[in-house]
């Protein structure tokens, strides 16, 4: 059994932000999130995370499947990560492999992790520690190794010595450790220290103490052990991740024009062979065909996209667009609208919560709102869905190969009838019989000579 103890206790007050430091989000999904994942995706057969200030948020912010543990907070609470691991003691199996890890840092991969657990079990050691070269190590634990290369203690920068300092092995603070040392470890933890409290770092000595055999697996990226404790942070990891996510995505078969200039949340699914230009942003679980072009600055949330589909500057939002479908520029899908195979929503054209069959097209400047579109329609330049009475939503339906002129309004609850046709600049109030012609609007009427009668002849 593999356990992961995420610690998401902290407050994170460099944040400066009433949202808990896990919650905040790069590529989508709060930090705590990417760990929990990453957790996932390597194995982990449970997850625990130890929450403290802001637990409600952070528990009903989070999606994942996994356990919460809240540890204690207020004065006269003790605090530091050794407090924090102690909340989940409980859980902890004797013949259990334990990977510590922190809802703050997450750009660790599961591969590391996988790496991480394998060299903790091939060495046989009670505790392996995470580590990693930094040119300028200062502030960071130091890594102290004895002459077979075992890790025999931590010293913290503050505490170290000149020769210590000089060493550039610096601690991660995510360990490996057997369950049974571990709690071992964490009944002998105290706080006497300067900040009075409990630190899992002092269980390293412990063990070491105790005549148990400590490892230490160092990773060549040291950015996999990234934490964030404030906004410029949170903007570094996000473009690491980012680079990851746009890597992923073109090794795949995708050609992104310009990655550096390009967003696409972690959950996102794209297909191969579509072309993605520069300033897209795609969000949150959208799906992508194959043989798709998103144009420049076009942003996609929550939808599904189908195959060989052209977006060009439009924004859609939860939506779905099937085949062959053209879309913008400057289009506007709001949530719920379901576009059809090869159709036409062209520029400056939006859509809410409408479906539209295969093979109609509003290629300007036209408003559908609360709309059932059938297959082969037209929907001619300026033409309003009027769907609001001012106080209720009403329903428009318009049946197969109709066609609805320029300038119409059509004022629901109304339906246009399969194959009927209506006059450019009608408002249209009642039902369009079946292939008939509808007029609504005055008869045409030339007063021959009435400018220069009113004296407005320039």
């Amino acid at each position: 059994m593999i356990f992961s103890i995420i610690l998401a206790a902290g407050e994170g007050t460099r944040m400066k932000s009433k949202l808990p430091k896990v919650m905040h989000k790069i590529c989508g999904k709060p930090l705590l999130s990417h760990v929990i994942n990453t957790a996932k995706a390597s194995g982990i057969d449970k997850n625990i995370v130890i929450v403290g200030n802001g637990s409600d948020l952070v528990q009903k912010g989070i999606e994942e499947e996994v356990f919460f543990v809240e540890q204690p907070i207020g004065e006269g609470v003790p605090y530091g990560t050794g407090f924090a691991v102690m909340q989940a003691k409980d859980y902890i199996e004797d013949d259990s492999h334990v990977i510590i890890l922190y809802g703050d840092t997450p750009l660790i991969t599961s591969e590391t992790i996988n790496n991480t657990i394998e060299f903790h079990k091939k060495g046989n050691y009670e505790a392996t520690v995470l580590s990693a070269d930094f040119d300028d190590p200062t502030g960071y634990g130091r890594i102290i190794r004895d002459s077979n290369g075992n890790v025999t203690s931590i010293v913290e920068h503050k505490d170290a010595s000149e020769e210590e300092r000089n060493i550039k092995e610096i601690n991660s603070g995510i360990y490996c450790f057997n369950g049974k040392s571990l709690k071992l470890a964490l009944d002998r933890l105290d706080s006497n220290n300067a900040q009075n409290e409990y630190y899992i770092t002092d269980a390293i000595k412990i063990l070491n103490d105790l005549g148990l055999k400590v490892g230490g697996y160092k990773i060549l990226d040291k950015e996999e052990i990234f934490g964030i404790n404030s906004r410029i942070q949170l903007a570094e990891a996000e473009k690491v991740m980012r680079k990851r996510i746009n890597n992923a995505h073109m090794a795949n078969g995708v050609t992104i024009i310009n990655p550096d200039n390009t967003y696409i949340d972690a959950d996102v699914k794209i297909e191969r062979d579509t072309i993605i230009y520069p300033g897209v942003i795609i969000e949150g679980k959208s799906n992508i065909g194959e043989d798709c072009i998103i144009g420049q600055n076009s942003r996609i949330v929550d939808s599904h996209v189908g195959n060989e589909v052209d977006i060009q500057i439009s924004t859609i939002l939860e939506s779905k667009i099937g085949d062959n479908a053209h879309i913008g520029p400057y289009a506007y899908l709001r949530p719920n609208s379901e576009i059809g195979k090869n159709v036409k929503i062209g520029d400056f054209v939006e859509v809410k919560n409408s479906k539209i069959e295969d093979n109609s097209k509003a290629s300007h400047l036209s408003y559908i709102g609360d709309a059932y579109v059938g297959k082969g329609v037209n929907i001619g330049c300026g033409v309003v869905f009027v769907n609001y009475d001012g106080k209720e939503k009403h329903k428009t339906i318009v049946q197969d190969n109709a066609f609805i002129g320029c300038n119409t309004n059509l004022v629901s609850p109304v339906e246009v009838e399969e194959g009927a046709y209506i006059a450019a600049g009608s408002t249209i109030t009642e039902r369009v019989p079946k292939e008939s012609l509808s007029i609504a609007r005055a008869r045409q009427v030339n007063k021959e000579g009435w400018v220069k009668k009113k004296g407005l002849k320039k």
